[in-house]
């Protein structure tokens, strides 16, 4: 068995018995596809795509019909080929698995398949070129850095894996095929979480990180360089163990019609499922699965116990989550209160005896009525109650979480504080529908739900020249039109490459949502920064909907500080904003030049990626002679880099300055309340003047 990918058996976790979280999975999902595939979640650089380019090579080869681009199955009369029919002459070969990559930034022609322009332009011919979805039926579906992936793609996915075909109208032609492929995903959770509904469709997830002790870590660099220096003799070495672990995934799948699901199982599965509040049945249904693919890759006929435990530490973590900022995770404290410490009791006997009986079970020998003696009792476990339900003096014992250490404490306007107590750090609360800003203009950045933009996805406005940014589907009437246009050619039209026209579309982007927010002692008072908080945790909550990327500066005291790097991770943005202080002075005109900075950096890096600035403050400027005076100093700086800007006035009581109004003049941008930031507030405020 040749393989030029490094070997899975040589992987540090997948090496011994029994496998770590990354290995069992991608075995797991492999003795059943049926599972949906597997979501790996990791730092870089912890091997997450060497074990999925690993895995291909262990899998058992499939049938297919010569010269069929859609590997129908021979054997599956259901399934039929565009490339068909095939008859039972048609030579029937044996090929390896194919492990097919999905790049983030494929495009909609490439994944579904397109029209095949070299026949069309040559020969006057409509033929389909199949997508990668046709290529990775029967095989492996492999996305790297899946949560970028743009919408479109992942709306394809999403029909895909749901109905097991793609279906294709366009340019003339109409194709219909079969797709079930295992989708493999890994991410970075530092660069943006998944889309909610493609997370769903994995049936596993596993978080995975660097090994912490230290000779673990050394045996990895051992073998990598080894690989790096001869990757040939190093395949060599583990050529038998591969073997080895490529028969037993064959033997698992030979496996799974002969291991039995008892009822008891089924209903523990049930009571797992509930215990964690999972949406939907799905989470049932996968843990079912993966319960049988694991006792069959034990070689047990019978799922137990240990069985369904090891199956909802990986069907389980990615479904419980409430929303976006929640962390990932398990409470297995909760797993084992729910399982119990008894062995699943086998299923009561079939009925026997020549009448049957209309009974299914056999009566209790004690007592008329008396209750089930298998059962646990009334008092035991979760189920007594809610499941889940903590009972008794546990949230007594809890321990109170520490108190933020202070910013900059040792900063002359803290250090004249004469009470050493901690700083507020007010939390938000639940959030609600924000308005929906956008950035002015027209752009060109990547696919989005924010602003305007021309890009490959959205309404055709015109046509043109292919380039970069000029869109990527043909535009088939405008590129004859071109070609019949040119003079001299006669009555018969010729095409030439300058003849092609793409179609220019308008849709949505993507934009940068940096937010400047003042938390100095002007806004300490913590009912306010409870609703300032609550405000700017529902716009990045949008933010995250709309696949923007967000950034985080807070200022106070004498400074201002990037509190967030601009990231599609809202998550951790959400947790910093969880974090923030209050206190100190107000240096506006610092937290305006520090996001300007920003900009300036982030415009270097993508050109494309327009920002829009969220400026959160009661416009109050301290720290001195002329701090005034800076601040709008530094607002015309910032308005002077075309940013399209929004102040968010957190100011309240009775008494207003007004100051974020004259602040929001000098930048440029919408001045908004922030009691107005809620949609649904201020659609009531609209409704009640009307009346």
């Amino acid at each position: 068995m040749r393989s030029s990918h490094f070997p899975f058996s040589a992987i540090v976790g997948c090496d011994t018995e029994p496998l770590d979280d990354l290995g069992l999975s991608l075995v797991l999902t492999s003795v059943s596809p049926e599972i949906g595939g597997v979501l790996v979640r990791g730092e870089k650089g912890t091997a997450k795509s060497t074990a999925v380019r690993a895995l291909a090579s262990l899998l058992p080869p499939i049938d297919v019909h010569r010269g069929d681009r859609f590997s129908v199955d021979p054997a599956d009369p259901g399934q039929h080929s565009p490339d068909g029919p095939f008859g039972p002459e048609t030579p029937v070969e044996s090929r390896p698995v194919r492990l097919v990559e999905l790049p983030v930034g494929a495009t909609e022609d490439r994944v579904l398949g397109s029209l095949h322009l070299e026949q069309a332009l040559t020969r006057g011919q409509v033929a389909y070129e199949p997508g990668l979805l046709a290529r990775a039926h029967r095989g492996l579906l492999y996305v790297d850095e899946v949560n970028l992936l743009h919408d479109h793609l992942v709306d394809l996915l999403l029909d895909a894996a749901a109905t097991g075909r793609v279906t294709v109208e366009r340019d003339g032609f109409s194709v219909e095929h079969t797709a079930r492929f295992l989708l493999i995903g890994t991410m970075n959770p530092e660069e943006g979480e998944l889309r909610p509904q493609l997370l769903d469709r994995f049936g596993l997830t596993v978080e995975i990180a660097a090994p912490t002790e230290p000779r673990a870590r050394a045996e990895v660099v051992r073998r990598r360089m080894a690989y790096d220096t001869d990757p040939a003799g190093f395949a060599e070495r583990y050529r038998e163990t591969e073997r080895a672990l490529s028969a037993r995934i064959a033997e698992a799948r030979d496996a799974l019609d002969r291991v039995r699901l008892s009822e008891a199982a089924l209903l523990k599965i049930a009571e797992v499922c509930a215990a964690f509040e999972v949406d939907g049945l799905r989470a049932d249904i996968v843990t079912a699965r993966t319960a049988v693919a694991h006792a069959a890759w034990e070689g047990r006929t019978e799922v137990t116990r240990a069985d369904i435990r090891r199956a909802a530490t990986l069907s389980l973590p990615h479904r419980r989550r409430r929303n976006p900022f929640d962390a990932p995770g398990l409470d297995e404290e909760l797993l084992d209160r729910v399982l119990g410490e008894e062995e699943l009791p086998p299923d009561p006997p079939e009925p026997s005896g020549p009448d049957g009986g209309d009974d299914p079970v056999d009566t209790p020998p004690e007592g008329d009525g008396a209750p089930d003696a298998e059962g646990p009792e009334p008092t035991e476990g979760p189920a007594d109650g809610p499941i889940g339900e903590e009972t008794g003096p546990e949230p007594e014992t809890i321990p109170e979480p520490a108190p933020h250490e202070p910013v900059g404490e040792d900063r002359p306007d803290s250090e004249s504080r004469p009470s050493a107590a901690p700083l507020p750090t007010a939390k938000a609360a639940a959030p609600y529908r924000p308005r929906t800003f956008t950035v002015r203009g027209t752009g060109e950045g990547a696919d989005g739900r924010r602003s305007r933009a021309i890009g490959t996805r959205g309404r055709r406005v015109g046509a043109s020249r292919p380039g970069p940014g000029r869109g990527s589907s043909l535009h088939l009437v405008e590129t004859v039109r071109a070609a019949a246009s040119r003079p001299g050619e006669g009555e018969r039209i010729r095409l030439r490459p300058e003849d092609l026209r793409v179609a220019i579309r308008e849709g949505r982007e993507s934009n940068l949502v940096l937010f400047c927010v003042d938390a100095s002692g002007s806004m300490a008072a913590r009912k306010r920064m409870t609703e300032v908080k609550t405000a700017i945790l529902s716009l990045l909550l949008d933010a995250y909907r709309r696949r923007d990327k967000v950034g985080l500066i807070t200022f106070r005291g004498s400074t201002a500080e990037l509190t967030l790097p601009p990231t599609r991770s809202v998550d951790v943005a959400a947790v910093r904003l969880d974090e923030m202080p209050a206190g100190g002075r107000t240096p506006l005109a610092e937290g305006l030049l520090e996001a300007a900075r920003v900009v300036r950096r982030e415009r270097l890096r993508d050109a494309r990626l327009r920002p829009l600035l969220v400026v959160v403050t009661d416009g109050r400027a301290t720290g001195g002679r002329g701090a005034v005076g800076r601040a709008l100093d530094a607002a015309d700086h910032v308005a002077g880099l075309g940013v399209t800007t929004v102040v968010v006035d957190s100011e309240s009581g009775p008494l207003r300055l007004g100051l974020a109004a004259t602040l929001a003049a000098r930048l440029d941008a919408d001045h908004l309340p922030v009691g107005e930031v809620d949609a649904d507030a201020l659609s009531d405020a609209v409704r009640e003047r009307a009346a």
